[in-house]
C-alpha cells in the first residue's frame, strides 16, 4: 500500500482499499449523517459490490446512478441529482462517495462542492484515467454546451482510493485512454519515466501498479505547489488545448465516433510535440520519437480539411487563452515543458496537418 500526501488531503494506492475506506470512517473527525454514493451503470455492476460488502457504511447508503459517458457530464444532469439530494434529505454533514471514472469524479466533485454551499467527498476511481488524472488536483466540474469543463470550481476531496485490480473491468480502448495521461507525465516532467513508459506492457495489469504511482505523485507535486494553477500547473494541459477541442468537436457531430478524453489527448500531443518542436526548439528526433510512440498506440484519426477551422474556434473558449490568444503548454525537451506559449492559427492548421500526413 502506498500513501500519497497531497495538502489537505491523502491519496492512497492499494490492491484492498477497503481497509483504507474503513479506517478513514473510524478516524473521521465528522460523523456522517448520510451517505450518497454515485455511480454509473458500468460502476455499479462491476465495482460497487467488491465495496459494499466490506464496507458497513456503505450498506445503508443511497445509490445514484446516471448514464456513463461525457454526455452525462451536464447541469440538466447536476440538478437531477441536487434535487434527489434534498429529497433524501442530505444535509452539511452527509458525505458525496464517487465510484467511477472521470466524469463520476469531476461532476460528482462539483455536485458536492455546491450542495448546500460544499458537503464532503471522497474519489473511488475505477478507470485508468481517472486514477492517474481525474480524482487528484481538486478540479471538479462540468461541460457548457459541449465545451470542457466550462463550469467548475477547485476544491478537494477528504480522500482518494485507488485500486489498479478495478482495471480489470476495463477494455483496450478504455486502458489506452486512461495511458494517454500517463504519457503526457512522462512528457512534461520526468524523462526517465518517459523512458519506462516506451518500455511498458501494458498488456500486463501488474504494469500499472507503478505507473499509477509514479504518474499520481508527478501531478501531486505539481498540483501541491500550484493548486489553482496560475503557473506550474499548466503543465499538465500539454496536449489538452488541441484535446479538448477535438473531443468537444466529436462530441458536437453525432454522425461520427465520439472519442474518448485519452484518444483525443493522444492526438493533441502529436500536434503540440509540432508545435513545440517550432516553438520552443524540441529536438526534430524527439519529435519524432514521440510521434512514433503514440503513432504506434492510438488508432489514427480523420481529420477533414474544413473541421479544422471548427476546431480553431473551439480552442478559442480554451481557459488558458489570454487577451484572445491560443494558449499552450509545449516542449522544450522531453521531461521539460514551458507554460504560456501562443501559436497562430496557420500554425496549428499546420500541426494538424503533420498529424494527418502520418
Amino acid at each position: 500500500m502506498a500513501e500519497i500526501k497531497s495538502k489537505n488531503y491523502s491519496i492512497f494506492i492499494s490492491n484492498d482499499i477497503t481497509k483504507e475506506i474503513n479506517r478513514f470512517f473510524k478516524l473521521s473527525k465528522t460523523k456522517y449523517s448520510k451517505l450518497f454514493i454515485l455511480v454509473d451503470e458500468n460502476s455499479l455492476k462491476h465495482c460497487y459490490p467488491q465495496l459494499v460488502e466490506k464496507i458497513e457504511p456503505f450498506e445503508s447508503a443511497e445509490i445514484i446512478e446516471i448514464d456513463s459517458g461525457e454526455e452525462s457530464k451536464t447541469i440538466e444532469v447536476c440538478t437531477q441529482i441536487w434535487t434527489a439530494l434534498s429529497e433524501y434529505g442530505a444535509d452539511r454533514k452527509s458525505l458525496f462517495v464517487n465510484i467511477g471514472g472521470g466524469v463520476i469524479g469531476d461532476m460528482g466533485g462539483f455536485i458536492a462542492s455546491t450542495f448546500k454551499r460544499g458537503i464532503d467527498f471522497i474519489n473511488i476511481p475505477t478507470t485508468l484515467l481517472s486514477q492517474v488524472d481525474a480524482s487528484v488536483g481538486g478540479k471538479v466540474g462540468i461541460d457548457l454546451n459541449h465545451l470542457k469543463n466550462e463550469i467548475g470550481v477547485f476544491n478537494n476531496p477528504k480522500a482518494v482510493f485507488i485500486n489498479s485490480q478495478f482495471l480489470n473491468t476495463l477494455d483496450k480502448r478504455q486502458l489506452l485512454s486512461g495511458f494517454a495521461e500517463i504519457i503526457k507525465h512522462g512528457l512534461i516532467a520526468e524523462k526517465s519515466y518517459w523512458n519506462t513508459i516506451k518500455n511498458a506492457d501494458f498488456s500486463n495489469l501488474n504494469t500499472f501498479d507503478n505507473l499509477i504511482e509514479t504518474s499520481v505523485q508527478i501531478k501531486n507535486n505539481i498540483v501541491s505547489i500550484d493548486p489553482t494553477e496560475q503557473g506550474m500547473r499548466k503543465t499538465l494541459n500539454f496536449g489538452h488545448t488541441i484535446g479538448h477541442a477535438l473531443e468537444t468537436f466529436s462530441l458536437e457531430h453525432s454522425n461520427k465516433k465520439h472519442l474518448l478524453h485519452g484518444e483525443a489527448i493522444a492526438i493533441g500531443m502529436i500536434c503540440e510535440a509540432y508545435l513545440s518542436h517550432k516553438i520552443c526548439k524540441l529536438k526534430k528526433n524527439e519529435l519524432e520519437e514521440i510521434t512514433s510512440f503514440i503513432i504506434a498506440n492510438y488508432k489514427t484519426v480523420k481529420i477533414e480539411e474544413m473541421d479544422k477551422h471548427r476546431l480553431i474556434e473551439l480552442m478559442k473558449h480554451d481557459k488558458k487563452n489570454d487577451k484572445g490568444d491560443i494558449n499552450f503548454s509545449l516542449l522544450s525537451e522531453i521531461g521539460k515543458c514551458e507554460i504560456n506559449k501562443t501559436a497562430t492559427a496557420d500554425m496549428i492548421i499546420d500541426s494538424l496537418k503533420y498529424y494527418s500526413e502520418q
